[in-house]
């Protein structure tokens, strides 16, 4: 493996790190955050489910972001690696921020920067939905844009569902409630690791192809054992600005309210994994968060301003990263 192909693949783990970071921390903050579990117990929780999760589901979400660079294989590993040179270091900006923002719009906007400056627009598979499946930039942004969406309808329809049931609480129904949110915590971490992990396997998986170091996207058995374990490193190094902003400071949720959060996150997250389309937990929790309060009538305890951070983050996420990548472009063909 010669060294600019070892350097983006060392690129690409440490963006599965920072992914952990960010986005695995999403999907044990409202277990932790209405006490359902010690934080130790929901990172061990994480961290096995995240393991599981990319084995279990396959590798549509690898095969869509695998597919949207389209440059010459000389220039593969360089506009990879700069495009997840810019993703990690906006990843651990706004982590040190406290901020929940998407890793995949942060890869995406890598990505595309880098493969414009280099290539320009032809250069990009823009794609769109074909067949029912996401395809290229179009096709992801599609999923990306969506997903929040469901995910804050249905954590409306669950906590509402949730109320009817549970108008008489007794202390059984209580405990019952935090096994619940334990199986649902679970849940969301390997739909996280399905979906997650994924991402990082399929820009590996480019940087062997371009390198002629395999002959299709499918990636080699490592590379998703490689990017799964990292994925958990980056949870088990406890993601805990995250933790605290997801799971009480936008809603403060109850215990029944985690349980609808989690219930609906997983399930937008896992039939995004199975369709292929790449999704944001940080995103979509948030989103289920924000539904929660609606779903309580309580849209006046939302902390929209902090809620109104998290969207700019998110809108801001792409640009900035693509210039980045550019730039780096630049900084990579000028050192090599």
């Amino acid at each position: 493996m010669d060294a600019g192909l070892a350097v983006a693949v060392a690129l690409a783990i440490g963006f599965a790190v920072t992914n952990g970071l960010l986005d695995a921390s999403n999907s044990i903050a409202t277990l932790v955050g209405t006490r359902g579990a010690r934080p130790g117990q929901a990172i061990v929780l994480a961290t096995v489910f995240n393991l599981v999760g990319p084995f279990v589901v396959g590798a549509a979400v690898a095969n869509t972001v695998g597919g949207i660079v389209k440059v010459p294989p000389s220039e593969t590993t360089e506009v990879i690696g700069c495009g997840l040179a810019a993703a990690l270091v906006w990843n651990l900006t706004v982590y040190r921020l406290g901020l929940p923002s998407s890793s995949s719009h942060a890869l995406v906007g890598g990505l595309v920067g880098a493969t414009l400056a280099e290539g320009g627009v032809d250069a990009v598979n823009w794609g769109g939905i074909e067949s029912g499946r996401p395809v290229g930039v179009f096709g992801v942004l599609i999923v990306l844009a969506v997903a929040p969406v469901l995910s804050g309808l249905a954590a409306l329809a669950v906590i509402r569902a949730l109320r009817r049931l549970t108008r008489r609480l007794t202390r059984a129904w209580d405990e019952s409630v935090t096994v619940g949110q334990w199986i649902m915590s679970s849940a969301l971490a390997f739909s996280h690791g399905a979906n997650d992990a994924n991402k990082t396997v399929g820009v590996i998986a480019a940087l062997l192809l371009g390198a002629g170091k395999i002959d299709s996207l499918s990636s080699p058995t490592w590379a998703t054992l490689t990017c799964a374990v990292a994925l958990t490193a980056g949870t088990a190094l406890g993601g805990w600005r995250i933790i605290k902003t997801v799971g009480r400071r936008i809603y403060r949720l109850q215990s029944i309210e985690s349980l609808a959060s989690q219930t609906s996150s997983a399930g937008v997250i896992l039939g995004a994994s199975l369709i292929g389309g790449p999704t944001s937990t940080s995103q979509v929790v948030a989103s289920s968060v924000v539904g929660i309060g609606g779903g309580r009538r309580r849209m006046r305890h939302v902390n929209w301003a902090l809620v109104r951070n998290i969207g700019l983050a998110w809108v801001i996420t792409m640009p900035i990263t693509a210039f980045l990548a550019g730039t780096f472009l630049v900084l990579w063909k000028t050192l090599t």
